[in-house]
C-alpha cells in the first residue's frame, strides 16, 4: 500500500460492507492475525497504519499523519475516516476488493468512539476479534523487535510506545461498549502467532467461511 488514496469514495447509498474488526493494543498482532484470515480466507485486510505510512509525506494528509505519528498521537477523526473511504472506493473502482464475495477486515480503525460513530452508515460490523495482551511491557518489547525487522521508524521511541498504550487504553478500548457481547469475541494475543490463528479458526470458522452468503 504505497499510493495516495484515489478520489473516490464509497457513500451511503452502497449497501453497508460486511466487516469484521481485529481489535487490540498496538503490538498485539492485529496485523499478523490479519494477514493471515486475509490470505486463508480470501478476505481483504484494511491496515490503517499501512494506508497512513502509504501517503507521501508531502501530501496534505501525509503532512498532518507525520506530525500526529511523530508524538504517538491518533489522527483527527474526520480525517482518519475520510481518507479510509476514499481509499476503499479506489479499491472498489480498481477490482482489487469485492464487497459481495469479500469480508473486510479492519486492522486499525475505528480506534476512537467517534470514529466508530461515523463509520456506523457504511459498515455492517458481524464480528469483533478482541487480541487480549494485559502485559504492557511484552507488547513494548515486540513493537521494538517490529522496528527493527520492518523498519519502522515510529515504533523506535519508547515514549511514543508508551503513549500509543496510553492512547489505547483512554481512547480506543471505550469502542468495546458500544457493541453487544454476542458481537465480541476475546482471544489470548500472548502465544504464538499461528495458535493465536488457530484459536480464531476454532471459534469463526463457519461466519468467515460464509462471507458471500
Amino acid at each position: 500500500m504505497t499510493n495516495q488514496p484515489l478520489n473516490v469514495s464509497f457513500s451511503e447509498e452502497q449497501p453497508p460492507l460486511r466487516s469484521l474488526l481485529i481489535f487490540g493494543p498496538p503490538g498485539a498482532g492485529k496485523g499478523t492475525l490479519g494477514k493471515f484470515l486475509s490470505s486463508a480466507g480470501n478476505h481483504y485486510h484494511l491496515s490503517s497504519g499501512d494506508i497512513f505510512r502509504g501517503l507521501s509525506p508531502e501530501s496534505p494528509a501525509g503532512k498532518v499523519f507525520h506530525q500526529y505519528a511523530q508524538k504517538g498521537d491518533l489522527v483527527p477523526d474526520e480525517l482518519t475516516v475520510g481518507i479510509l473511504r476514499h481509499y476503499v472506493g479506489g479499491l472498489i473502482a480498481t477490482n482489487s476488493y469485492f464487497p459481495h464475495e469479500q469480508f473486510l477486515l479492519l486492522d486499525g480503525v475505528p480506534r476512537t468512539v467517534k470514529q466508530a460513530e461515523l463509520l456506523d452508515p457504511y459498515i455492517d460490523l458481524m464480528q469483533i476479534i478482541v487480541l487480549e495482551m494485559p502485559n504492557v511491557e511484552g507488547l513494548v518489547a515486540r513493537l521494538k523487535r517490529r522496528a527493527l525487522i520492518e523498519r519502522r521508524v515510529d515504533d523506535f521511541d519508547e515514549k511514543i510506545l508508551r503513549n500509543r498504550m496510553q492512547v489505547f487504553e483512554n481512547e480506543t478500548s471505550k469502542i468495546l461498549s458500544r457493541y453487544p457481547e454476542e458481537k465480541i469475541s476475546r482471544f489470548n494475543g500472548d502465544q504464538p502467532p499461528l495458535d493465536v490463528l488457530r484459536d480464531v479458526l476454532i471459534k469463526l470458522s463457519f461466519l468467515l467461511t460464509h462471507s458471500s452468503e
